[in-house]
């Protein structure tokens, strides 16, 4: 029998120094207490009793108080009650109050080893449900902490994903060399004043960089050509939403993104290719885009034409507010000072894809 420790507690010297002393011959290291109070100061200096027996009629604090004492302090820690007063109420009440088990004196030493035995039993399962649990919160953190490295990244390889994918379309188009750097960095902005969650603003930030990605399908001669595009050539040129969508679609982490993709070209008012949806049927992240595409476009020189201010820029986003924009939107979007697109038009050359949430 294991040298587990048991703490005796009883007024009756007699008593206590009998059940130590069967305690003992069974292998049990037994300490007593001559009362509540002295049992309350032995368990404070020393917390590594496995077992308390403890007598319930005594002077002063009686055994229902310490055991109440006791599940406060140490719920872990059994309480063994015993008493020669035979009412069923009372021991009612040790149980509700959480006492492990209760005893009629006199009892039989067979009946108390009995008694000890499960109480012990169930000590020990208790500290080792204890030391698993420790344990396995333990392994659960170091592999929450490997998770969160690994999940770490994998979003830094699909933030270079994007930006290659990004780099292969301006290769095309040199035209509009980081425009999607500087749509993105709006974008972003625009968002977070919106009120996005974080979850949303990287869906959001990634539709936004890789929106024009289905122009890699167009023609040279259309893609290329420096002046206005004629009819026909506009319409093989609206088929880049879609080709953009039905390519970053298939790629499991950009699933949401791809419908930014789809619909960066809608109209708030249903004007809008390829769907012609309205209003709210635009997704969030394509609405805050395309005035972000549009602050760009008008601010950017082409070669058909030189690059607005900023201030004529916001004044015909304004105009369309309602329109071509989200009027809700634009609110949000007039709000933002002027120099702060002229910051993030400067900063946002100088970024990679990855450093653009930090904006």
């Amino acid at each position: 029998m294991p040298q587990e420790r048991i703490l005796v507690v009883d007024d009756e010297a007699p008593v206590r120094s009998i059940v130590a002393a069967l305690l003992k011959h069974v292998g049990y290291t037994t300490t007593t207490a001559s009362g509540a109070e002295e049992a309350i100061e032995i368990l404070s200096q020393d917390p590594s009793y496995a077992l308390v027996l403890s007598d319930i009629m005594m002077p002063g604090t009686d055994g229902l108080a310490l055991l109440d004492r006791i599940t406060a302090d140490r719920p872990g820690l059994p309480v063994v009650l015993f008493t020669a007063v035979h009412d069923v109420h009372i021991a009612t009440d040790a149980f509700r109050r959480g006492a492990f088990d209760y005893l009629l004196k006199p009892f039989e030493k067979r009946q108390l080893e009995g008694t000890v035995l499960r109480a012990m039993e169930h000590s020990r399962n208790l500290r080792q449900n204890l030391t698993y649990r420790h344990h396995l919160e333990e392994i659960i953190s170091a592999r929450t902490g490997r998770l969160r490295d690994t999940m770490q990244d994998l979003e830094r390889s699909y933030d270079i994903t994007i930006e290659a994918m990004g780099d292969a379309l301006d290769l095309r188009d040199e035209e509009t060399e980081g425009h999607s750097k500087r749509v993105t960095a709006y974008t972003i902005a625009l968002a977070r004043e919106v009120g996005v969650s974080v979850e949303q603003l990287r869906t959001i930030a990634r539709g936004a960089f890789l929106h024009d990605i289905g122009k890699i399908a167009t023609p040279d001669a259309i893609l290329l050509k420096p002046g206005r595009l004629d009819e026909r050539e506009m319409r093989i040129m609206r088929e880049h939403c879609r080709r953009g969508y039905d390519m970053v679609r298939k790629i499991p982490f950009l699933r949401e993104a791809s419908e930014i993709v789809f619909a960066h070209q809608e109209r708030f008012d249903g004007t809008g290719y390829p769907r012609g949806l309205r209003g709210s049927n635009i997704p969030l992240g394509a609405r805050i885009f395309t005035i972000a595409d549009t602050l760009d476009a008008m601010t950017s020189d082409r070669p058909y034409r030189k690059g607005t201010n900023i201030a004529t820029a916001r004044a015909e986003i304004e105009r369309c507010s309602g329109s071509q924009f989200d009027p809700d939107i634009v609110e949000v979007f007039l709000r933002i000072p002027e120099s702060s697109w002229t910051k993030l038009r400067e900063e946002s050359m100088q970024l990679n894809f990855a450093a653009f949430m930090s904006l």
